[in-house]
């Protein structure tokens, strides 16, 4: 019976891909995060890994790069989704080489033709098990401990490659800024108006936002340039019915906040500065 190990964060995500796959004899695994992934991995070997990309602990890039450089599993193939699929997420995706990205949210019946197309045909022998005994024949404190932590053979003929620090979630940065009171959006877009995450109320206006944001910002250091004032930093947009702030977050993206009260702008400008560093570094 296949074998397919479901990562994300979301339970109904879980669920619903689990029923799906149930339906057709496929053994389902389950993980609500990156360290209980590279825990399964390890462990199970899975024939197919379907990986959310935004989880609180690492990201499903990280997983995916993980896999493909594993000396054994790397053959095992990894199918990212997202909730947002632009030119950003499939650079990502295909610099880890995913097998795919496909968009949240899905229809079953295209998640199981996208899966039974990456599953090992009738009579094919699955990946070894890899020993539940085995641990890492080496301690890298470079590493994140997830990393540390996940079942690897011990006969292992080359090293774990040591991999860079988790970016913080950007997905959680977002929604510390709109759970702020007054606030009821926050999303982050790229100099070219495409939309890479998005955290409130406001969700499926924030595409259409942010491409007309985007046209804004540039237009505004246009003006910035002929008066020599430098790039744009931050823009504060006035309405009837309360106020946009858009900031930068390093040179390549945009961070857009809606406030319904224009009273507490000065305290989420306070809490987006503080959170800034880290934006630059998860985008």
């Amino acid at each position: 019976m296949p074998k397919v190990l479901v990562v994300d964060d979301s339970l109904s995500v879980r669920k619903v891909v689990q029923r799906a796959l149930e339906s057709k004899r496929i053994e389902v695994l389950s993980a609500a995060s990156g360290s209980e992934a590279m825990e399964q991995i390890g462990r199970e070997a899975p024939d197919l890994i379907v990986c959310d990309v935004i989880m609180p602990d690492m990201d499903g890039y990280q997983i995916c790069d993980f896999v493909k450089k594993h000396p054994t599993l790397g053959h095992t193939p990894v199918l990212l989704i997202s909730g947002i699929v632009n030119t950003t997420v499939l650079e990502r995706a295909a610099k880890v080489r995913s097998d795919d990205v496909m968009r949240k949210p899905f229809a079953a019946d295209e998640l199981l033709h996208r899966i039974e197309s990456f599953l090992p045909a009738p009579g094919r022998a699955p990946a070894a098990a890899v020993p539940p005994a085995a641990v890492v024949p080496s301690v890298d404190r470079r590493i994140p401990v997830a990393l540390r932590a996940a079942s690897l053979p011990e006969n292992l003929s080359a090293p774990v490659a040591p991999m860079a620090k988790p970016a913080p979630d950007l997905k959680a940065l977002l929604a510390g800024v709109a759970e702020l009171p007054g606030v009821s959006l926050t999303a982050l877009i790229d100099r070219e108006g495409a939309l890479m995450e998005a955290a409130g109320g406001l969700i499926p206006e924030a595409a259409l936002a942010g491409a007309l944001a985007s046209c804004l910002v540039g237009s505004t250091e246009g003006v910035g340039r002929v008066l020599a004032q430098g790039r744009l930093q931050s823009l504060i947009l006035e309405y009837d019915a309360g106020v946009v702030l858009l900031n930068a977050v390093g040179d390549g993206a945009m961070l857009a906040v809606v406030l319904g009260d224009p009273a507490v702008l000065g305290k989420v400008r306070y809490h987006v500065k503080k959170a800034l560093p880290d934006l630059v570094r998860a985008v």
